[in-house]
């Protein structure tokens, strides 16, 4: 009897105002009396707080035991569907009186003033949505990091080159192997035998930047203003050599190689010995840092002509010209790599010529070493000059990267 008439009561109340989806303010306006309704809704709010923990605890309870037992997602929904009638049996002995309600209809927790129509389904089926679509968001993001991973050139290809110097120095060079011109200033002879790059075997992989000459600085510019401590010259590294390794490190990585770049001033209190500190300090990261290609990256100086700016556009891009100096045995110093050093060059170069043609001037060959005997692809890369500004140096290493890149 009491279970009759508490159906018929809940008819009584609900059934004008659930169906219709009257607001919380209609029902506070019906006949019944105020100190009923909050009886209600007081019920209605704590149960709906139990019936949502018991569901959500539930649901928690057995993906968790799915995780562990490795069931498949109809078990775990055959589980939970097997267990509506224990949850609704916790349910009804929470209730009394006339606070016996179904999770069918839930007054707002938050005090709004609509009225949710929800069931246990809804609830567990909203949960697994927002928890898809987590999902969904995590691999979208994984992929786009996958895409990104994948990415191989870090300039568009696809570009028109033209020298653009202002002042221009007549190129000069004695020696021309397919379209590489050298400038060779030793008594050796450069045979093809001695240039030919072909079965080059290095490590590809590492890579040492480093700077004998760290302080060298350019033509200051609106973006890269700087306090000279000589003649285009500055210990702040943000503005020498150095900030163009920096350049050429990150678009190097990006390809996927291995860097290790050191800005240890060189030439600096004493300009005088700059080689030999130099030597010193690559032969320290060789000692934990495997790598062939070496590069010693400088800006070249022209005499007194501080405003020469050898410079390449490149697409959109107002580039410093690049230069190789190579160092050979001809000063009576041990160096038994110098060739394979040549051929490293000389296919970098070659590259380039097909990619950017004007990006490097001719190189130049030279009796000297420049410890460049420490490994089997060392050279010096000279990057624009005086006259050229850093922004110009800078643009230059996305391309010069590239042409390593596709080069070996």
């Amino acid at each position: 009897i009491i279970k009759i008439g508490i159906i018929l009561i809940l008819i009584y109340v609900f059934s004008n105002f659930i169906f219709k989806n009257f607001k919380t303010k209609s029902l506070l306006n019906t006949s019944l009396n105020l100190d009923s309704v909050n009886f209600f809704k007081t019920g209605i709010e704590k149960q709906s707080n139990i019936i949502r923990y018991i569901s959500n605890e539930k649901l928690i309870n057995k993906r968790n035991e799915k995780s562990i037992n490795n069931k498949n997602d109809k078990e775990v929904t055959r589980d939970i569907a097997g267990n509506e009638d224990k949850l609704f049996d916790i349910k009804s002995i929470l209730n009394i009186g006339a606070n016996v309600f179904t999770i069918n209809q839930i007054i707002d927790l938050n005090g709004q003033d609509n009225i949710e129509v929800a069931d246990n389904n809804n609830i567990l089926a909203e949960r697994e949505k927002e928890e898809g679509i987590e999902n969904d968001d995590k691999q979208e993001k994984e992929d786009s990091l996958e895409k990104k991973s994948e990415k191989k050139d870090v300039v568009n290809t696809n570009t028109t080159t033209e020298v653009v110097t202002a002042n221009p120095l007549a190129d000069k060079y004695n020696r021309d192997y397919n379209g590489v011109k050298i400038k060779n200033e030793t008594e050796i002879e450069l045979t093809d035998d001695i240039l030919n790059p072909e079965g080059l075997s290095i490590n590809k992989k590492n890579i040492i930047i480093f700077h004998t000459h760290t302080c060298e600085s350019y033509t200051q510019s609106e973006k890269y203003y700087y306090e000279p401590t000589g003649s285009y010259r500055t210990t702040d590294l943000n503005y020498t050599v150095a900030r163009v390794g920096d350049e050429l490190e990150n678009n190097l990585k990006t390809l996927g190689f291995n860097v290790n770049h050191n800005k240890t001033y060189h030439d600096y209190p004493a300009y005088t010995g700059s080689y030999s500190r130099s030597l010193a300090t690559v032969k320290g990261i060789l000692n934990n840092f495997n790598s062939d290609i070496i590069i010693d990256l400088h800006r070249d100086a022209i005499g007194n002509k501080e405003d020469y700016a050898p410079l390449v556009k490149i697409g959109n891009d107002y580039c410093a010209q690049l230069m190789f100096v190579m160092g050979t045995n001809g000063g009576g110093l041990t160096h038994s790599n110098w060739d394979i050093n040549l051929k490293f060059a000389v296919r970098v170069q070659q590259k380039a010529n097909e990619k950017y043609p004007g990006l490097f001037k001719p190189m130049i060959v030279r009796n000297s070493r420049y410890n460049q005997h420490l490994g089997k692809a060392a050279c010096i890369i000279e990057v624009g000059a005086t006259g050229n500004t850093l922004d110009q140096a800078i643009n230059s290493m996305k391309y010069l990267a590239n042409v390593i890149n596709e080069g070996l």
